[in-house]
């Protein structure tokens, strides 16, 4: 699967696209396949501030639990209420179903992840392939 170029990812498998000073967040495909079927998203509250590099929730699958870094620093300010009920969207379209929005403390924090191409070497070292 190619990963959006406009996107940035992060050596946890996040990623961030951003809207101003508002980024939203998900997990990249590799991080789905990896994980196999999700079937619960924990994520935090409206108004909830995350860190870079910090955990900020987790995802459940058949296989583990796995906890989500924020690939930068600010303040929720939406979580995707589909996912409660229907965790397997992320499977099913993992670069176009976002987990949470945060207003961005430093929108300059984007600039510093991988790029596309850069994550997609990351993985096939992280792979071997």
């Amino acid at each position: 699967m190619a990963y959006p170029t406009n996107y940035r990812y992060t050596r946890e498998h996040e990623w961030i696209v951003l809207d101003g000073a508002i980024g939203t967040i998900g997990i990249t495909d590799y991080a789905q396949n990896s994980l196999g079927d999700i079937v619960y998203v924990d994520v935090p509250k409206v108004g909830d501030a995350v860190t870079a590099n910090a955990t900020f929730g987790s995802v459940e699958s058949v296989k583990a639990v796995s906890d989500l870094y924020s690939p930068v620093t600010g303040t929720v300010t939406a979580i995707n209420e589909e996912l409660k009920s229907a965790p397997d969207k992320i499977n099913e379209a993992p670069h176009e179903t976002w987990i949470i929005k945060v207003e961005l403390a430093d929108p300059a924090q984007f600039d510093t992840l991988l790029d596309a191409a850069a994550y997609e070497a990351f993985v096939s070292e992280e792979t071997g392939s």
